[in-house]
């Protein structure tokens, strides 16, 4: 595969897709989308995008998109295949009550839960549009995160991560105000034009002297749906690009991220 991080990313292999599956039944189709992957289709066509390629593995059948990822955050995309499934987990997660866990690697070591209360607002002005920010302007929307450390060493800690709400780049945003960002992420780390030259241009020698990871180093980790009458958890593995980073920058091997998570 040509680099996913180039100017242009490369279109997804409908022979590696499969990989991907977590769960397939006659209602869900369950994906562990990697992290350089955009959800929505894209002008490079059907195999640029997750729903394009859903779309042409389920024979171009109308499917249902129930939550999206950013195009870096990796982990569980559910794929409802009718109508009436899709608005059972749409409406679960409307109503609150799903539980989402994240993993994520954020800057800096600590050791006891960080309990995140700070409303988000599209930030006014500066180089990059879609950033936000912790505010109480009028527009902004509450926002609550718990951050959950797994281990802290060498300068990081692995963590859980409990977003309460459901708010645009929360856990980043809040990480951020916190003062442990999230690992290789390029809007919200160590430079927003980052992600400026990035969109324009791809991966850069000025991003390998910044950012220890090519990607932001958050993974959508488990969905546990509160139906009343029996609870429905999914769960999808660590993508290898965020394993590396820890057995490369933290000292774990695979068996001890397996154990700690």
């Amino acid at each position: 595969m040509m680099d996913p991080y180039g100017e242009e990313a490369p279109l997804v292999d409908p022979e590696v897709f499969p990989e991907w599956i977590v769960q397939e039944d006659d209602d869900l189709l369950i994906v562990n989308k990697p992290g350089w992957l955009v959800c929505h289709p894209s002008k490079n066509g059907p195999m640029s995008s997750l729903v394009g390629v859903v779309s042409e593995y389920l024979g171009g059948g109308k499917i249902h998109l129930v939550a999206r990822l950013d195009r870096e955050t990796s982990g569980l995309i559910f794929f409802a295949k009718r109508p009436a499934v899709a608005r059972k987990f749409q409406m679960a997660i409307q109503q609150r009550i799903v539980k989402k866990e994240y993993i994520a690697i954020l800057e800096g070591e600590w050791t006891e839960t960080i309990h995140v209360d700070e409303p988000i607002a599209r930030r006014k002005g500066g180089p990059v549009i879609v950033k936000s920010e912790v505010s109480y302007d009028r527009t902004s929307q509450t926002a609550v995160t718990d951050f959950v450390p797994v281990i802290s060493q060498n300068g990081y800690t692995l963590c859980r991560v409990f977003p309460e709400t459901g708010r645009k780049h929360q856990i980043r945003v809040h990480a951020e105000h916190i003062n442990h960002r999230v690992v290789g992420d390029k809007i919200y780390g160590p430079d927003e034009t980052l992600y400026i030259e990035f969109i324009e241009g791809g991966w850069s020698d000025r991003m390998d002297e910044a950012l220890p990871i090519k990607r932001q180093g958050l993974h959508c980790y488990r969905y546990v749906f509160e139906f009343p009458l029996q609870p429905v958890t999914f769960s999808a593995p660590l993508q290898e690009d965020m394993l590396s980073f820890c057995r490369v920058h933290m000292s774990l091997s695979n068996d001890e991220i397996a154990a700690l998570l």
